[in-house]
C-alpha cells in the first residue's frame, strides 16, 4: 500500500457510522461502499442472503481492479426481538441479526484472507488489514429487546481478536471498534424511544458520539495503525463502559 492508494471495500457505507467513513477516506485511499441498491461507487447488496457477500466481494474485486486492501465491515442492523415472542418469530429476529451483523462479515473476512493468501503466493504482494464496526454492546450487553443484537457483535470482536491471532505472521492484521450510542438515525430512534435524556444520563461525555468520531478511528486503523496493534478494541462510549 506504499506506493499507491490502497484499496478499501466499506460496508453499510449509505448513512451513519459507514457514510462517515467514506467521508474520511476521501483523497486517502481508492474506496467501494455498499448498500441495499446500488449507486455511484456503491454495491447493492442484501446481506440477509447468505450468499450476498460473497456477490459483494466479487463485484468490489472488479471495481477495484482485482485488488483489496483493506476491508472494514459496519453493515449491521439494530431489531429488536421480544422475550414472549412467538418461536419462530424469535428465531427469526436472531437468525436475521445473525446473518447480517456476524455471518456476512465472516464471510468477507473469510474472503479477504483468502484473497490476501493468492496474492502473496503469487508475488503480488500479500497482507492486508480488517476493521471490523462491533458495539459496547460486545462487553456491556444491551436492551431485553436486543440480546441478539450484543451476540452478534461479541461474536465480531471475538472474530476480530481470532484473526489477528491467527494470520499476523502474514502481515494480515484486525482491529474492531466498539462505539457507543453514536448520532446515527438508528440511534437517533432509539434514544427517543427510551427516554434520551435518561439515557444520556449514563454518559459521562454528555452526549452520543459524532459519526465522524468513530469514522475518524476506523480510517486511522485501516490505513496508520501500528502493525503491532493487531487485535485492538477500540472504545468510543464517552466513558459510559470502561474496560
Amino acid at each position: 500500500m506504499a506506493n499507491a492508494l490502497p484499496h478499501v471495500l466499506v460496508t453499510g457505507s449509505t448513512r451513519g457510522i459507514g457514510a462517515a467513513i467514506l467521508d474520511s477516506l476521501q483523497g486517502r485511499a481508492r474506496v467501494v461502499g455498499h448498500g441495499r441498491a446500488d449507486a455511484t461507487d456503491i454495491i447493492g447488496a442484501d446481506l440477509s442472503d447468505p450468499s450476498a457477500a460473497a456477490s459483494l466481494w466479487a463485484a468490489a474485486l472488479d471495481r477495484l481492479d482485482g485488488r483489496i486492501d483493506v476491508l472494514i465491515n459496519n453493515a449491521g442492523v439494530f431489531e429488536p426481538v421480544a422475550i414472549d415472542a412467538t418461536l419462530e418469530d424469535w428465531q427469526a429476529g436472531w437468525g436475521r441479526t445473525m446473518q447480517i451483523n456476524l455471518q456476512a462479515s465472516a464471510d468477507l473476512c473469510r474472503a479477504a484472507i483468502l484473497h490476501w493468501r493468492e496474492r502473496a503466493r503469487t508475488g503480488r504482494g500479500g497482507g492486508g488489514r480488517i476493521v471490523n464496526i462491533a458495539s459496547r454492546a460486545a462487553y456491556r450487553g444491551d436492551s431485553p429487546a436486543h440480546w441478539h443484537y450484543a451476540a452478534s457483535k461479541a461474536g465480531m470482536v471475538g472474530m476480530t481478536k481470532s484473526i489477528a491471532r491467527g494470520y499476523a505472521a502474514e502481515e494480515i492484521l484486525a482491529f474492531a471498534v466498539c462505539p457507543g450510542f453514536t448520532m446515527t438515525g438508528m440511534a437517533e430512534d432509539y434514544l427517543a424511544s427510551r427516554g434520551g435524556d435518561k439515557l444520556l444520563a449514563d454518559i459521562p461525555l454528555g452526549r452520543v458520539a459524532d459519526p465522524a468520531e468513530v469514522a475518524g478511528a476506523a480510517a486511522w486503523l485501516a490505513l496508520e495503525a501500528p502493525a503491532s496493534m493487531t487485535g485492538a478494541v477500540l472504545d468510543i462510549n464517552g466513558a459510559s463502559f470502561v474496560r
